[in-house]
């Protein structure tokens, strides 16, 4: 790549999942920041969004337009595939029984939760060896499946609630069972979460068997294994960590902030809808236990294998003080909400700037590679 030609980045939004709204309101927010300096001089966005059926597009919507769905319905919308073929290093467009390859430099997947968060769109990436923003293959799968995600956190010494899983045929094999255990390792109030889902979307807080029984329900809508854990009477904290792996002594975790929920606990609606929930930063917290959160953050993010970026989410305990690791997002949200970006501004990085902090992390990860 020559240092003074543009690099054309392909600005993946949308998909199939129940996040896809989340995900146009974030990539809009990456859309306008590669408009602005530092990343209007040597970047060129290719937008291609994913419909909620699975369609890919290639497109050049404002940033309104985006964030609000109506991108779809956009003249020049034109059907295309990242091709996974080695030699091509590009998208290509399908135009009136034409084919036309569009070279591409990077890949930026903001998108949340399954088929964008999971480990699928990265391996595609991988397949067609074209550099991409945020976690690989296994530590984004591994991530997103908070089941495993806390057996690896278990393993590596990183303090974590009680929990337990269940897969839908175990549930539906035996119920009680699946209940009779809950209630032996965890006691009420019981967490159950849906294990590969974000944004706090099928969560439910169960206080008694016949609650648990139906969270169960509620969490199986959104996916075939569920979570359940201890619940925590605590502070959430959120840290952002940033950096390469192969490049350990320059991964950044920031001062954590803390989120002020509207309700008993964190919510979808209390993150993108009702506008209750407030954040904090740095968190309501002694020094000493800011720097401890902090060093957790960095321990889990490296346990778990990540790159680039990643959300994490900690408790620490009222009373106790403990501090306990939640879950880490791979690719949190970038809206005027999210606490990521809030997090690195605070930090003295505004939002132009962590994009193309994130885009060169993407370079130099796979330089050579390719």
């Amino acid at each position: 790549m020559s240092e003074n030609k543009k690099l054309r980045v392909a600005l993946f939004f949308g998909g199939v999942s129940s996040e896809h709204e989340v995900s146009c309101v974030s990539a809009s927010a990456w859309l306008r920041a590669l408009n602005e300096a530092p990343c209007a001089g040597r970047y060129e966005v290719f937008p291609v969004g994913i419909t909620k059926t699975g369609r890919w597009l290639a497109c050049h919507p404002t940033p309104e337009a985006m964030a609000d769905g109506s991108w779809e319905q956009g003249a020049d919308c034109v059907p295309c595939i990242l091709s996974p073929d080695r030699g091509d290093h590009g998208v290509w467009l399908l135009r009136d029984g034409q084919a036309e390859l569009v070279p591409i430099d990077i890949c930026a997947p903001v998108m949340h939760g399954k088929n964008g968060e999971d480990g699928t769109i990265q391996g595609l990436f991988e397949m067609a060896r074209i550099p991409y923003v945020g976690c690989g293959v296994l530590a984004s799968a591994v991530c997103m499946d908070k089941a495993l995600a806390n057996t690896v956190m278990d393993a590596a010494g990183v303090p974590h609630c009680r929990w337990t899983s269940a897969i839908r045929a175990e549930v539906e094999q035996d119920r009680a069972a699946v209940l009779d255990r809950a209630e032996a390792a965890l006691g009420y109030p019981i967490f159950v979460k849906p294990a590969n889902a974000g944004s706090s979307v099928g969560i439910s807080k169960a206080a008694d068997r016949a609650a648990l029984d139906a969270a169960l329900d509620v969490a199986l809508r959104e996916d075939d294994k569920v979570v359940l854990e201890e619940f925590i009477d605590g502070q959430e904290v959120e840290c952002a960590a940033i950096g390469n792996p192969d490049d350990p002594a320059n991964i950044t975790t920031t001062r954590p902030g803390e989120i002020l929920a509207g309700a008993e606990f964190y919510t979808y609606d209390d993150k993108y809808k009702n506008g209750v929930s407030q954040t904090v930063i740095p968190a309501h917290l002694s020094e000493e236990k800011l720097d401890e959160v902090k060093a957790e953050a960095r321990k889990a993010y490296l346990a778990l294998g990540c790159a680039g970026l990643s959300r994490c989410d900690f408790f620490v305990e009222r009373g106790t003080g403990r501090v306990l690791c939640n879950e880490l997002n791979t690719l949190p949200g970038f809206t005027a909400i999210s606490m990521y970006p809030k997090l690195m501004e605070h930090e003295g990085v505004n939002f132009p700037q962590l994009v193309d902090r994130l885009l060169q992390l993407a370079v130099r990860r796979r330089k050579g590679a390719y």
